[in-house]
């Protein structure tokens, strides 16, 4: 089983960077719009999304942005961060298949208040830029490791979305 390890304030240096990589699928879109709602036709609706500005389906773009929630809650600074701002800019579209890599690194730390400033980068497998923005976190005082929750299998069946 994985351990979840934090790295507290005063262990965090400007420069210091975590990464995640992910292939999103159509199931990642199905799951994304279940749980959030989001049932925008631009996601969900192939026969719709030929005709609008992407020309197909695109993976919500808060998906992308809930995986710089992932790397700041597990990995950079990791368990016990508190997530306290988000800038987002949506760069381009993010299609189904398509591989990401969501990077952050410290751009400045608030010795007072224990923040910290990250730059957020999700770029694809092209290289092209995707989403970009930065996050203020509080960031752990003391060490915290844990091991990593199982979750559940979910299963995605077909019909009507109650």
């Amino acid at each position: 089983m994985e351990t979840l390890t934090n790295r507290t304030f005063d262990e965090l240096k400007v420069g210091d960077s975590a990464s995640l990589v992910r292939m999103l699928t159509h199931r990642d879109i199905e799951l994304f719009a279940a749980v959030s709602g989001d049932v925008n036709p631009a996601h969900v609706d192939p026969e719709f999304a030929k005709s609008d500005i992407f020309h197909g389906v695109v993976v919500h773009g808060m998906l992308g942005a809930a995986l710089i929630s992932t790397v700041l809650g597990t990995k950079l600074p990791g368990p016990g961060t508190i997530y306290l701002d988000q800038t987002l800019q949506f760069r381009h579209p993010v299609r189904v298949g398509d591989t990401i890599t969501v990077t952050l690194t410290v751009a400045d730390k608030n010795a007072k208040s224990h923040r910290v400033n990250l730059d957020c980068k999700v770029v694809n497998q092209k290289g092209d830029e995707v989403i970009t923005g930065v996050a203020t976190v509080m960031a752990p005082t003391e060490k915290i490791s844990r091991p990593r929750v199982a979750l559940p299998q979910v299963e995605v069946l077909d019909g009507p979305a109650q």
